[in-house]
Protein backbone atom coordinates (compact mmCIF):
# COMPACT_ATOMS: atom_id res chain seq x y z
CA UNK A 1 0.00 0.00 0.00
CA UNK A 2 1.26 3.48 -0.85
CA UNK A 3 1.98 5.94 1.93
CA UNK A 4 0.49 9.41 1.49
CA UNK A 5 1.62 12.74 2.90
CA UNK A 6 0.73 16.40 2.31
CA UNK A 7 1.88 19.95 3.25
CA UNK A 8 1.52 21.04 6.84
CA UNK A 9 -0.38 24.29 7.37
CA UNK A 10 -1.08 24.88 11.03
CA UNK A 11 -3.28 22.27 12.69
CA UNK A 12 -5.29 21.38 9.56
CA UNK A 13 -3.14 18.26 9.12
CA UNK A 14 -5.37 16.54 11.70
CA UNK A 15 -8.34 16.87 9.35
CA UNK A 16 -6.53 15.72 6.22
CA UNK A 17 -5.05 12.72 8.04
CA UNK A 18 -8.54 11.59 9.10
CA UNK A 19 -10.02 12.07 5.62
CA UNK A 20 -7.22 10.25 3.79
CA UNK A 21 -7.40 7.35 6.25
CA UNK A 22 -11.18 7.20 5.77
CA UNK A 23 -10.52 6.70 2.05
CA UNK A 24 -8.22 3.76 2.78
CA UNK A 25 -4.78 5.40 2.64
CA UNK A 26 -1.82 4.86 4.93
CA UNK A 27 -0.88 8.38 6.00
CA UNK A 28 2.49 9.86 6.96
CA UNK A 29 1.54 13.04 8.89
CA UNK A 30 3.89 15.92 8.07
CA UNK A 31 6.03 16.80 11.11
CA UNK A 32 6.12 20.32 12.50
CA UNK A 33 8.76 22.25 10.52
CA UNK A 34 12.06 22.47 12.40
CA UNK A 35 15.53 23.86 11.75
CA UNK A 36 16.41 20.58 10.03
CA UNK A 37 13.33 20.90 7.82
CA UNK A 38 14.42 24.34 6.69
CA UNK A 39 18.06 23.26 6.24
CA UNK A 40 16.94 20.45 3.93
CA UNK A 41 14.62 22.74 2.02
CA UNK A 42 17.25 25.43 1.53
CA UNK A 43 19.82 22.85 0.39
CA UNK A 44 17.66 21.50 -2.42
CA UNK A 45 15.64 24.58 -3.47
CA UNK A 46 16.60 27.42 -5.83
CA UNK A 47 18.25 30.23 -3.89
CA UNK A 48 15.62 32.87 -4.67
CA UNK A 49 12.61 30.57 -4.33
CA UNK A 50 9.73 31.58 -2.07
CA UNK A 51 10.13 30.75 1.63
CA UNK A 52 7.10 28.36 1.62
CA UNK A 53 8.62 26.39 -1.27
CA UNK A 54 11.76 25.80 0.80
CA UNK A 55 9.84 24.73 3.93
CA UNK A 56 7.66 22.36 1.91
CA UNK A 57 10.72 20.95 0.17
CA UNK A 58 12.22 20.08 3.55
CA UNK A 59 8.90 18.72 4.81
CA UNK A 60 8.55 16.40 1.81
CA UNK A 61 12.10 15.10 2.24
CA UNK A 62 11.46 14.32 5.91
CA UNK A 63 8.20 12.58 5.02
CA UNK A 64 9.99 10.51 2.35
CA UNK A 65 12.47 9.44 5.03
CA UNK A 66 9.41 8.25 7.01
CA UNK A 67 8.25 6.14 4.06
CA UNK A 68 5.94 8.45 2.09
CA UNK A 69 5.77 7.76 -1.65
CA UNK A 70 2.76 9.93 -2.61
CA UNK A 71 2.29 13.66 -2.01
CA UNK A 72 -1.14 15.29 -2.10
CA UNK A 73 -1.01 19.05 -2.56
CA UNK A 74 -2.79 22.00 -4.18
CA UNK A 75 -2.20 24.02 -7.33
CA UNK A 76 -3.37 27.54 -7.99
CA UNK A 77 -4.64 30.07 -10.50
CA UNK A 78 -3.45 33.53 -11.46
CA UNK A 79 0.02 35.07 -11.75
CA UNK A 80 1.66 33.54 -8.70
CA UNK A 81 4.55 31.11 -8.40
CA UNK A 82 2.67 29.03 -5.83
CA UNK A 83 0.73 27.42 -8.67
CA UNK A 84 4.01 25.91 -9.91
CA UNK A 85 5.18 24.57 -6.53
CA UNK A 86 3.99 21.01 -7.15
CA UNK A 87 5.69 20.75 -10.53
CA UNK A 88 8.96 22.17 -9.22
CA UNK A 89 8.93 20.03 -6.07
CA UNK A 90 8.27 16.94 -8.18
CA UNK A 91 11.14 17.74 -10.54
CA UNK A 92 13.61 18.43 -7.71
CA UNK A 93 12.66 15.24 -5.87
CA UNK A 94 13.00 13.22 -9.07
CA UNK A 95 16.39 14.79 -9.83
CA UNK A 96 17.76 13.78 -6.42
CA UNK A 97 16.54 10.21 -6.78
CA UNK A 98 13.06 10.07 -5.23
CA UNK A 99 10.38 8.40 -7.34
CA UNK A 100 7.40 10.21 -5.83
CA UNK A 101 3.83 10.39 -7.10
CA UNK A 102 2.32 13.88 -6.92
CA UNK A 103 -1.47 14.39 -6.77
CA UNK A 104 -2.33 18.05 -7.31
CA UNK A 105 -5.77 19.46 -6.46
CA UNK A 106 -6.61 22.55 -8.49
CA UNK A 107 -9.38 24.90 -7.20
CA UNK A 108 -12.60 22.86 -7.65
CA UNK A 109 -14.57 25.97 -8.58
CA UNK A 110 -12.45 26.25 -11.72
CA UNK A 111 -11.46 22.59 -12.29
CA UNK A 112 -14.25 20.29 -10.99
CA UNK A 113 -13.12 17.29 -13.06
CA UNK A 114 -9.61 17.51 -11.59
CA UNK A 115 -11.12 17.34 -8.11
CA UNK A 116 -13.25 14.29 -8.94
CA UNK A 117 -10.37 12.41 -10.60
CA UNK A 118 -8.04 13.02 -7.66
CA UNK A 119 -10.62 11.97 -5.06
CA UNK A 120 -11.22 8.74 -6.98
CA UNK A 121 -7.44 8.13 -7.22
CA UNK A 122 -7.17 8.46 -3.43
CA UNK A 123 -10.22 6.27 -2.77
CA UNK A 124 -8.21 3.12 -2.04
CA UNK A 125 -11.01 1.66 0.09
CA UNK A 126 -13.47 2.00 -2.82
CA UNK A 127 -15.89 3.97 -0.68
CA UNK A 128 -19.21 4.75 -2.36
CA UNK A 129 -19.94 8.26 -3.62
CA UNK A 130 -22.34 8.75 -0.72
CA UNK A 131 -19.63 7.56 1.66
CA UNK A 132 -17.05 9.93 0.16
CA UNK A 133 -19.44 12.86 0.60
CA UNK A 134 -20.07 11.80 4.21
CA UNK A 135 -16.33 11.61 4.95
CA UNK A 136 -15.72 15.03 3.37
CA UNK A 137 -18.54 16.59 5.40
CA UNK A 138 -17.12 15.16 8.63
CA UNK A 139 -13.62 16.37 7.75
CA UNK A 140 -15.03 19.80 6.98
CA UNK A 141 -16.71 19.91 10.39
CA UNK A 142 -13.43 19.02 12.10
CA UNK A 143 -11.62 21.75 10.14
CA UNK A 144 -14.26 24.25 11.27
CA UNK A 145 -13.79 23.16 14.88
CA UNK A 146 -10.01 23.60 14.65
CA UNK A 147 -10.38 27.09 13.19
CA UNK A 148 -13.03 28.16 15.72
CA UNK A 149 -10.92 27.06 18.67
CA UNK A 150 -7.86 28.83 17.28
CA UNK A 151 -9.88 32.04 16.89
CA UNK A 152 -10.98 31.81 20.52
CA UNK A 153 -7.36 31.39 21.66
CA UNK A 154 -6.56 34.72 19.98
CA UNK A 155 -9.25 36.36 22.14
CA UNK A 156 -8.27 34.86 25.50
CA UNK A 157 -4.46 35.00 25.26
CA UNK A 158 -4.05 38.80 25.56
CA UNK A 159 -6.47 38.86 28.51
CA UNK A 160 -5.18 35.89 30.53
CA UNK A 161 -4.03 36.50 34.10
CA UNK A 162 -1.39 33.76 34.05
CA UNK A 163 1.08 33.65 31.19
CA UNK A 164 0.94 30.56 28.93
CA UNK A 165 -2.45 29.48 30.28
CA UNK A 166 -4.14 29.87 26.90
CA UNK A 167 -1.38 28.05 25.03
CA UNK A 168 -1.53 25.15 27.49
CA UNK A 169 -5.33 24.80 27.26
CA UNK A 170 -5.21 25.24 23.48
CA UNK A 171 -2.78 22.34 23.09
CA UNK A 172 -5.12 20.10 25.12
CA UNK A 173 -8.12 21.28 23.08
CA UNK A 174 -6.38 20.31 19.85
CA UNK A 175 -5.97 16.76 21.14
CA UNK A 176 -9.65 16.57 22.10
CA UNK A 177 -10.69 17.54 18.58
CA UNK A 178 -8.06 15.29 17.03
CA UNK A 179 -9.38 12.26 18.90
CA UNK A 180 -13.01 12.99 18.00
CA UNK A 181 -14.17 10.98 15.00
CA UNK A 182 -17.94 11.12 14.52
CA UNK A 183 -19.62 14.45 13.83
CA UNK A 184 -21.41 14.53 17.22
CA UNK A 185 -18.10 13.84 18.96
CA UNK A 186 -16.38 16.60 16.98
CA UNK A 187 -19.13 19.06 17.95
CA UNK A 188 -18.87 17.94 21.58
CA UNK A 189 -15.07 18.30 21.58
CA UNK A 190 -15.32 21.76 20.02
CA UNK A 191 -17.83 22.91 22.64
CA UNK A 192 -15.64 21.58 25.46
CA UNK A 193 -12.58 23.30 23.97
CA UNK A 194 -14.33 26.65 23.62
CA UNK A 195 -15.66 26.41 27.16
CA UNK A 196 -12.22 25.57 28.54
CA UNK A 197 -10.72 28.62 26.82
CA UNK A 198 -13.53 30.91 28.03
CA UNK A 199 -12.99 29.70 31.61
CA UNK A 200 -9.33 30.78 31.65
CA UNK A 201 -9.02 33.53 34.33
CA UNK A 202 -8.92 36.86 32.52
CA UNK A 203 -8.48 40.55 33.34
CA UNK A 204 -11.59 42.35 32.01
CA UNK A 205 -10.02 45.77 32.70
CA UNK A 206 -6.89 45.22 30.65
CA UNK A 207 -6.45 47.49 27.63
CA UNK A 208 -6.21 45.05 24.73
CA UNK A 209 -5.13 46.20 21.28
CA UNK A 210 -6.75 44.78 18.12
CA UNK A 211 -4.48 43.94 15.19
CA UNK A 212 -5.28 42.37 11.83
CA UNK A 213 -2.80 40.12 10.07
CA UNK A 214 -2.75 39.90 6.27
CA UNK A 215 -0.40 38.36 3.72
CA UNK A 216 0.47 35.18 1.85
CA UNK A 217 -1.54 32.12 2.86
CA UNK A 218 1.26 29.76 3.91
CA UNK A 219 3.11 32.18 6.18
CA UNK A 220 -0.24 33.20 7.65
CA UNK A 221 -1.38 29.67 8.48
CA UNK A 222 1.84 27.88 9.51
CA UNK A 223 3.21 29.18 12.84
CA UNK A 224 6.65 27.67 12.21
CA UNK A 225 7.02 29.90 9.15
CA UNK A 226 6.06 33.12 10.94
CA UNK A 227 7.92 32.36 14.19
CA UNK A 228 4.69 32.05 16.20
CA UNK A 229 3.89 35.74 15.71
CA UNK A 230 0.28 35.38 16.90
CA UNK A 231 1.36 33.91 20.22
CA UNK A 232 4.00 36.62 20.64
CA UNK A 233 1.42 39.34 19.99
CA UNK A 234 -1.05 37.75 22.38
CA UNK A 235 1.57 37.78 25.13
CA UNK A 236 2.06 41.50 24.41
CA UNK A 237 -1.64 42.17 25.06
CA UNK A 238 -2.75 42.15 21.42
CA UNK A 239 -5.85 40.38 20.13
CA UNK A 240 -5.11 39.09 16.65
CA UNK A 241 -7.61 38.68 13.84
CA UNK A 242 -6.14 36.85 10.88
CA UNK A 243 -7.52 37.67 7.45
CA UNK A 244 -7.42 34.05 6.33
CA UNK A 245 -8.31 30.66 7.80
CA UNK A 246 -8.32 27.45 5.83
CA UNK A 247 -12.11 27.09 6.06
CA UNK A 248 -12.61 30.51 4.48
CA UNK A 249 -10.00 29.91 1.78
CA UNK A 250 -11.53 26.51 0.96
CA UNK A 251 -15.04 27.94 0.79
CA UNK A 252 -13.95 30.77 -1.53
CA UNK A 253 -12.12 28.38 -3.86
CA UNK A 254 -14.70 25.58 -3.80
CA UNK A 255 -18.11 27.25 -3.79
CA UNK A 256 -18.56 31.01 -3.97
CA UNK A 257 -16.56 33.84 -2.49
CA UNK A 258 -17.88 35.47 0.69
CA UNK A 259 -20.09 38.45 -0.21
CA UNK A 260 -21.26 39.80 3.16
CA UNK A 261 -20.98 43.61 3.24
CA UNK A 262 -18.20 45.23 1.22
CA UNK A 263 -16.02 42.56 -0.36
CA UNK A 264 -12.24 42.53 -0.16
CA UNK A 265 -12.03 43.21 -3.91
CA UNK A 266 -14.36 46.21 -3.63
CA UNK A 267 -12.37 47.64 -0.74
CA UNK A 268 -9.07 47.25 -2.60
CA UNK A 269 -10.36 48.52 -5.95
CA UNK A 270 -9.43 52.24 -5.51
CA UNK A 271 -5.83 51.23 -4.79
CA UNK A 272 -5.39 47.94 -6.66
CA UNK A 273 -8.19 47.14 -9.13
CA UNK A 274 -6.39 44.27 -10.85
CA UNK A 275 -5.42 40.77 -9.73
CA UNK A 276 -1.66 40.69 -9.12
CA UNK A 277 -1.52 37.05 -8.06
CA UNK A 278 -1.32 35.37 -4.68
CA UNK A 279 -3.04 37.38 -1.96
CA UNK A 280 -1.66 40.82 -2.76
CA UNK A 281 -5.03 42.40 -3.45
CA UNK A 282 -6.50 40.68 -0.38
CA UNK A 283 -3.80 42.27 1.79
CA UNK A 284 -4.91 45.74 0.62
CA UNK A 285 -8.64 45.06 0.87
CA UNK A 286 -8.50 43.42 4.29
CA UNK A 287 -6.35 46.26 5.67
CA UNK A 288 -9.02 48.75 4.60
CA UNK A 289 -11.86 46.65 6.03
CA UNK A 290 -10.04 46.26 9.35
CA UNK A 291 -9.33 50.00 9.49
CA UNK A 292 -13.05 50.69 8.99
CA UNK A 293 -13.79 48.37 11.92
CA UNK A 294 -11.53 50.40 14.20
CA UNK A 295 -8.48 48.13 14.45
CA UNK A 296 -5.42 49.59 16.17
CA UNK A 297 -2.92 48.33 13.58
CA UNK A 298 -2.15 45.88 10.80
CA UNK A 299 0.69 43.45 10.15
CA UNK A 300 1.59 42.11 6.71
CA UNK A 301 3.40 38.77 6.51
CA UNK A 302 5.10 37.88 3.24
CA UNK A 303 7.72 35.46 1.97
CA UNK A 304 10.88 37.20 0.82
CA UNK A 305 10.74 37.78 -2.99
CA UNK A 306 6.92 37.32 -3.08
CA UNK A 307 5.94 39.66 -5.93
CA UNK A 308 2.19 40.03 -5.07
CA UNK A 309 3.01 41.00 -1.49
CA UNK A 310 5.79 43.35 -2.67
CA UNK A 311 3.17 45.11 -4.82
CA UNK A 312 0.86 45.30 -1.78
CA UNK A 313 3.72 46.61 0.36
CA UNK A 314 4.24 49.58 -1.96
CA UNK A 315 0.56 50.52 -1.65
CA UNK A 316 0.05 49.94 2.09
CA UNK A 317 1.80 53.19 3.20
CA UNK A 318 -0.84 55.16 1.27
CA UNK A 319 -3.63 53.05 2.81
CA UNK A 320 -2.05 53.64 6.22
CA UNK A 321 -2.14 57.42 5.72
CA UNK A 322 -5.63 57.52 4.23
CA UNK A 323 -7.15 55.40 7.01
CA UNK A 324 -4.87 56.50 9.87
CA UNK A 325 -3.83 52.96 10.77
CA UNK A 326 -0.23 51.89 11.42
CA UNK A 327 1.03 49.01 9.27
CA UNK A 328 4.08 46.82 9.90
CA UNK A 329 5.49 44.45 7.25
CA UNK A 330 7.65 41.37 7.76
CA UNK A 331 9.33 39.73 4.79
CA UNK A 332 10.20 36.22 5.99
CA UNK A 333 12.96 33.85 4.90
CA UNK A 334 15.43 31.41 6.43
CA UNK A 335 17.46 34.35 7.82
CA UNK A 336 14.60 35.84 9.85
CA UNK A 337 15.22 35.63 13.59
CA UNK A 338 12.63 35.51 16.35
CA UNK A 339 14.52 37.93 18.61
CA UNK A 340 14.58 40.62 15.94
CA UNK A 341 10.91 40.09 15.17
CA UNK A 342 9.98 40.30 18.86
CA UNK A 343 11.85 43.61 19.22
CA UNK A 344 9.98 45.12 16.26
CA UNK A 345 6.65 43.82 17.58
CA UNK A 346 7.28 45.34 21.01
CA UNK A 347 8.04 48.72 19.42
CA UNK A 348 4.97 48.47 17.18
CA UNK A 349 2.75 47.55 20.12
CA UNK A 350 4.08 50.49 22.12
CA UNK A 351 3.35 52.81 19.19
CA UNK A 352 -0.25 51.57 18.92
CA UNK A 353 -0.80 51.83 22.67
CA UNK A 354 0.47 55.43 22.74
CA UNK A 355 -1.77 56.30 19.79
CA UNK A 356 -4.77 54.74 21.54
CA UNK A 357 -4.09 56.63 24.78
CA UNK A 358 -3.49 60.00 23.08
CA UNK A 359 -7.17 61.09 22.86
CA UNK A 360 -7.67 60.28 26.56
CA UNK A 361 -4.60 62.34 27.50
CA UNK A 362 -5.82 65.27 25.41
CA UNK A 363 -9.22 65.13 27.15
CA UNK A 364 -7.49 65.20 30.53
CA UNK A 365 -5.47 68.28 29.53
CA UNK A 366 -8.48 70.16 28.18
CA UNK A 367 -10.96 69.01 30.81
Amino acid sequence: MSKVTFPRMGESWRTFKMLLEDLGNEVVPPPRPSKRTLDLGVRYSPEFACFPLKILMGTYLECIEMGADTIVTTGGVGPCRAGEYAMLHHKILKDIGHDIKMIVFEPPRHYPLNFIRNVLALNKARVSIRGIISHIKRAWRKLQALDNVEKMSHVTRPRELTSDNTSRVYRKALEWIDQAYTTPHIIEAEAAALEALKNIPQDPQRMVLKVGIVGEIYVLLEPASNLEIEETLGNLGVEVERSMFLTGWTRDNTWNETTEGMTVKEAAAPYLPELVGGHGRDSIGNTILCAKRGFDGMIQLAPFTCIPEIVARTILPRVSRDYDIPVLTFFLDEQTGKAGMSTRLEAFTDLMRRKKLLPARRNCLTG
